[in-house]
């Protein structure tokens, strides 16, 4: 390990305090359910605890989903919420956003979850990528009625808990107060499957007091690389993350790499590097730690690299595509107006 990458020596806590955050400001309004006549976004109790509240929607969706439709996909629930997860709420338009989604019927829903993870992968093909067992469900073209249905109901239930009060915010900072796919994706695996997998996510307040006793602003200069190999879903990097802004530091400008043996909790963690803005040097990669040399970070950014290649190349193609199109409209209104002057 070289002197610039994290795993740090203990600092002090900084005494200065930080504004509350937006859940913690004002009681919410009591719950009201959505009226027959028009959907809308139901006004729920939120917990005044960001990770109670992550809890509580997690354990709503896991209700949602076994009532529904069940089974041992649980890909689709969690990609789901994710998808919902990668939205962001404009400010000023209250429920507006909320109250769209809930009116989608069912056979609407794959099409805007497409739509969500495609805007991202614009930015990031590799976090995207990384995340596909997460959204390539939504690409079946010919989905199964009653597996829409679910979709639809975990929607409705993940919505109406508040999700996007805490992931819809313009503040990174209050995205990364808590990490709402670490609860779902521990709560839809059977105990015998994470037993198995020996997968048992690290909880927030102990990732977070580990933050906070081992970086400093001192240490944590610029440029400085954060490892983590088994990441799970990332909760250590939030941590990390939120210890630098607090300290006045922005994680965008660092180094991160994280690393899991299991393909889905990568798949989370990719999709929480883009809601906690880690930045443009954030890798997340899916190999056995113990067996690789570096951790798999070459095998990492080698496929990160190739998902940007890929990305330019079909950029390039849709952009010669509209291109050609733009061409053949205005040669045809040309035939179309010399003809008229003829006539």
């Amino acid at each position: 390990m070289t002197d610039n990458e994290l795993f740090l020596p203990r600092a002090a806590i900084p005494n200065t305090p930080r504004q509350a955050p937006a859940w913690a400001k004002k009681s919410p309004p009591k719950s009201k359910a959505a009226t027959r006549s028009k959907i809308t976004a139901q006004k729920y109790l939120a917990p005044r605890d960001p990770h109670e509240h992550a809890r509580k929607i997690a354990e709503n969706v896991i209700d949602a989903w076994h009532q529904s439709y069940g089974g041992s996909s649980i890909d689709i629930p969690l990609g789901t919420v994710a998808a919902l997860a990668l939205l962001r709420q404009p400010p000023g338009t209250g429920n507006g956003l909320a109250d769209w989604i809930l009116q989608r019927q069912p056979h609407e829903l794959p099409q805007l979850f497409k739509e969500i993870y495609l805007g991202h992968w614009i930015k990031r093909p590799d976090l995207i990528n990384r995340a596909l067992r997460l959204h390539d469900w939504a690409w079946n073209p010919n989905p199964d009625p009653q597996q829409l249905r679910a979709v639809q109901a975990v929607t409705h239930r993940a919505v109406n808990q508040g999700l996007l009060d805490l992931t819809g915010h313009d503040d990174p900072y209050l995205r990364a107060e808590t990490d709402v796919l670490s609860p779902l994706l521990t709560g839809l695996r059977h105990k015998s499957d994470k037993k198995w997998r020996g997968e048992y996510h690290t909880p927030a307040c102990v990732t977070d007091l580990l933050a906070n006793m081992l970086v400093d602003k001192n240490f944590a200069q610029p440029d400085l690389a954060i490892r983590e190999p088994a990441i799970g879903s990332g909760t250590m990097f939030r941590s990390v993350a939120q210890r630098l802004r607090d300290l006045g530091l922005n994680p965008r400008d660092y180094h991160w790499y994280g690393n899991d043996i299991d393909a889905l909790a990568a798949a989370c963690a990719a999709v929480n590097t883009i809601i906690w803005d880690l930045g443009p040097n954030a890798f997340i990669g899916c190999a056995d730690s113990l067996t690789t040399e570096d951790g798999g970070y070459a095998k990492t950014l080698a496929e990160a690299n190739e998902s940007f290649a890929q990305r330019d190349r079909y950029m390039d193609t849709a952009t010669s595509t509209a291109a050609s199109r733009r061409a053949f409209r205005l040669l045809d209104d040309l035939i179309a107006n010399k003809g008229t002057a003829v006539a």
